[in-house]
């Protein structure tokens, strides 16, 4: 079965595609490279949720052969002390942290305003496999628009999404692309840094992207023997 895996950044596809070894078939999309390792596709979709949906899109519109599975993989934020700097963790809902509305009674997801959806959840056996075959800590992972910067913040997200495991920008976006192609999605991230105050001098982005290689090469034989029985299960809080 074919794969579809989307990043970011360069550095995050190249960090995946460093799992298989040699050089990938380079093929060209609309705004970007897809990077072809095996069974394979590696996307730099950009950054954010709208250019994660955009190119997510595109790649599964314009494939010659449908994907089984979507994987949202790159690096992120952890929450301490779930998920410190150098861990993996694996996606048990794909969140929309920040989209919704600011209320005098505080924040309001989309759903509590009675129309769209917040939460994404990925299969969960292929979620227990990848999470036994790389160590990866399993949770919610946020999806925000703005990377958080502040003590006040991370409680107020952690408040909101008790359990979550880590924040980033793009699953939600490549998620919800993945749905509208009936085809489930997967996220998995390698902690750069510690959510909370940013210290930038504190981040471990190298040995993120090392460990995200790694986490690829050992997900792989887990991936390929994954039967997709059921199409992506959606929650709404």
């Amino acid at each position: 079965m074919r794969v579809l895996v989307v990043t970011a950044v360069p550095a995050e596809r190249d960090a995946v595609t460093r799992a298989f070894g040699g050089e990938p078939e380079v093929h060209e999309v609309p705004g970007a490279e897809l990077h072809r390792a095996g069974p394979y596709d590696v996307l730099a979709g950009g950054v954010g949720p709208a250019a994660a949906a955009a190119a997510t899109a595109c790649a599964l519109a314009r494939a010659p052969e449908p994907y089984a599975l979507v994987v949202s993989a790159g690096i992120g934020g952890g929450f301490a002390p779930a998920a410190p700097v150098g861990s993996l963790v694996v996606a048990t809902g794909i969140v929309a942290a920040d989209l919704g509305a600011e209320t005098p009674d505080g924040f309001v997801p989309v759903t509590g305003l009675g129309f769209g959806r917040d939460t994404f959840v990925p299969p969960a056996p292929l979620v227990r496999d990848v999470a036994e075959a790389t160590g990866a800590v399993p949770g919610p992972v946020l999806t925000v628009s703005t990377v958080t910067g502040s003590a006040a913040r991370t409680a107020a997200l952690l408040a909101a999404h008790p359990g979550a495991v880590a924040e980033a920008m793009e699953g939600f976006g490549v998620a919800e692309a993945a749905d509208r192609f009936g085809v489930p999605a997967l996220e998995l991230r390698a902690v750069s840094n510690t959510v909370g105050p940013r210290d930038r001098e504190a981040w471990r982005i190298g040995d993120a992207l090392a460990a995200l290689t790694e986490a690829f090469g050992k997900t792989a034989p887990v991936v390929e023997g994954w039967t997709p029985h059921d199409r992506l299960d959606r929650h709404r809080d």
